[in-house]
């Protein structure tokens, strides 16, 4: 089943905050790699930024779990359904669901973080 048209205005992503504003608003400039010239610099420092990519992401997945599963707490007066949290993130509301169930199983310690502080 295709997803409705969504009407409103897609959020952006969060800016990094370790990327200057004017370095970033130049298409061409990413976290200097344009400038390293020697290939196997360039590979190394382009593999340093995907794994601290992949960890930002699987970190940024977790709070959002965690947030889902709080805001659906039954305890909660204001909970929120599934259907509200997956319209908010911009989910489907299975996917609000599952998400809510691991962050209950993180709050509980029945999971650990996969990415360690």
């Amino acid at each position: 089943m295709a997803e409705p048209e969504r009407t409103e205005q897609r959020m952006r992503p969060a800016p990094l905050l370790f990327e200057p504003a004017e370095a970033a608003a130049d298409p061409e400039h990413f976290f200097a790699l344009e400038a390293i010239e020697d290939p196997g610099q360039l590979l190394a420092r382009a593999t340093e930024l995907t794994v601290a990519f992949r960890a930002a992401t699987d970190r940024s997945v977790e709070y959002q779990a965690v947030a889902a599963a709080q805001l659906a707490d039954p305890r909660r007066f204001d909970r929120l359904t599934p259907a509200a949290i997956a319209e908010r993130a911009e989910w489907t509301e299975d996917y609000a669901r599952k998400m809510i169930e691991f962050g209950e199983d993180l709050l509980k310690g029945r999971i650990e973080s996969r990415v360690e502080d």
